[in-house]
């Protein structure tokens, strides 16, 4: 009966804890750990669209760009967003794992939103501005300002392809109830994503256009920096799946494909 117990005590599918020993059920993954994911994830979101939905504006008004070039360089960076989760997923499948793949490229997101935020609030680093809407950046504010700006697009490059599958890998596949909560976790995760979403596109761009730039890209910052100290405040109660390389594989055959 005790050795039962035992196995009942521990995942059947594989699952870590992060000392690389057999995860037990009673003290990581599943709920214990998937609250901070969500919160994670919620914070990201409204950080990144509390960012990225003026972008266009600040363009046009701030660092004086022609419409035609304001609308390229945010098609740029937003295409630029989409394709680098191609990289981060390649970095965690092969190399680093989805722990540390979050882990290193939050570290790359939080350095793009303080700069970005230092970029909008300090001056002389800041455009200067002459009405409130007629303001002129310098070559290097506007080098620096895009380069924070892709520091934005390559953390959320490694966080995009890897947080909703860490919070599944929480849930024991083998065990029929973790495996009811799992849908449940999918459930909550887009609600927490969209809710993250709905708050990033009014609130931050209301204070950005009523309040300051700096301030409105402040929250997004802080946010940020909230949605980091979720995940690296769950690292105990993380399980981690021992699974070897998918995306890898595929990669070396289509490169070798004639």
């Amino acid at each position: 009966m005790e050795v039962m117990a035992d196995e009942d005590k521990y995942t059947k599918d594989g699952t870590l804890d992060f000392r690389n020993n057999p995860a037990n059920k009673k003290t990581t993954g599943a709920w214990k750990a998937c609250p901070f994911i969500l919160g994670n994830q919620f914070c990201e979101r409204l950080a990144y669209y509390g960012m990225s939905s003026n972008l266009l504006l600040y363009y046009t008004t701030q660092l004086n760009q022609h419409s035609a070039t304001a609308s390229k360089n945010l098609s740029n960076w937003l295409g630029t967003c989409y394709i680098l989760p191609l990289v981060g997923a390649f970095l965690a499948d092969a190399y680093l794992g989805r722990y540390w793949t979050i882990a290193s490229f939050s570290v790359i997101y939080v350095l793009g939103m303080m700069f970005f935020t230092l970029l909008a609030s300090v001056p002389g680093l800041r455009p200067t501005c002459y009405k409130k809407d007629e303001c002129y950046a310098t070559n290097s504010q506007t080098a620096v300002f895009f380069l924070a700006l892709y520091l934005v697009a390559l953390g959320s490059g490694g966080l995009k392809p890897c947080a909703s599958s860490y919070g599944a890998d929480q849930f024991d596949d083998v065990d029929e109830v973790e495996k009811d909560h799992k849908s449940s976790f999918f459930n909550w995760l887009y609600f927490s994503l969209n809710i993250g979403v709905l708050i990033g596109c009014s609130i931050p761009v209301m204070i950005q256009e009523n309040i300051g730039w700096g301030w409105g890209f402040g929250v997004s910052a802080v946010t940020t920096e909230i949605a980091v100290a979720f995940f690296f405040q769950v690292r105990e109660y993380i399980g981690t799946k021992n699974l070897a390389a998918i995306l890898s594989p595929v990669f070396a055959r289509c490169w070798w494909l004639p």
